[in-house]
């Protein structure tokens, strides 16, 4: 996507911190922190902070949500499921944005996109709370066209793509997978829909999403948290920069 100029518009990161939250919570107490790991992504020059506070508090925990939002210079991105409980936090919190995303409590990490097609009746009246809350609602989805128009239906601004299979996968699958969530991010730019992409994003895959230019934003975590035991936190954002950047300037 282009700004006025005619220019490919910048790609901004979120760094997601739930698994240094996983990292404290195998031995309990404070340590490491979420608040610190995203104060030190700030300084490394993230654009926003994602963090999702599951139903079962398995890494994020509910203190956690208000002092990032409170403490850390840049945005939080509210990653929760589409349950009253939620709702009712992010209501409270009024987080700069709130991504609605499947939860399923034996799931190990997010799998595959939300629903959006299949449950609009239950999801608009969640989607107009937060809303009127002041959050900027997004839809985790699959890049599938009719789940795209379901989001522009329920009047959510942004969707962001589950690029998930993508990094799963190699070979003409994975090239299938590309050319879809490119598909996908073209048929969001047309419908006046903001477009993110996340999920299992790694040095190795990120390049030709970021190449994408209606795609926005990238929110990464997983990865990035492995990949401070060796680099650094702030080293593995810098270089995650590093990998965006040659891609999005190749896209120019």
């Amino acid at each position: 996507m282009t700004n006025a100029s005619g220019q490919i518009r910048p790609l901004r990161l979120g760094v997601n911190v739930d698994h240094v939250a996983t990292v404290r919570n195998a031995r309990g107490g404070q340590a490491p922190s979420p608040v610190r790991a995203a104060q030190i992504a700030a300084a490394a020059g993230a654009d926003g902070i994602t963090a999702h506070l599951r139903e079962d508090r398995r890494h994020i925990r509910d203190a956690d949500i208000p002092r990032i939002k409170n403490e850390v210079p840049i945005p939080l991105n509210f990653e929760m499921a589409a349950t009253d409980e939620m709702v009712r936090i992010a209501v409270e919190t009024q987080p700069h944005a709130a991504c609605l995303v499947p939860e399923k409590r034996e799931e190990l990490t997010t799998e595959g996109g939300l629903d959006v097609a299949g449950q609009h009746n239950r999801l608009k009246p969640i989607v107009t709370a937060l809303s009127q809350a002041g959050c900027r609602v997004s839809l985790f989805i699959e890049a599938d066209p009719a789940q795209i128009r379901a989001a522009k239906a329920l009047g959510a601004p942004v969707i962001e793509l589950h690029t998930g299979t993508y990094c799963e996968t190699n070979g003409a699958r994975r090239l299938a997978e590309l050319e879809r969530i490119r598909a996908g991010a073209r048929e969001a730019a047309s419908l006046g829909i903001e477009c993110h992409a996340g999920h299992g994003l790694d040095f190795e895959t990120v390049g030709a999403i970021a190449a994408i230019p209606e795609i926005l934003e990238l929110n990464i975590g997983h990865f990035l948290v492995g990949e401070a035991i060796f680099l650094g936190l702030e080293g593995a954002i810098l270089e995650m920069r590093k990998y965006m950047n040659a891609a999005r300037g190749a896209a120019a």
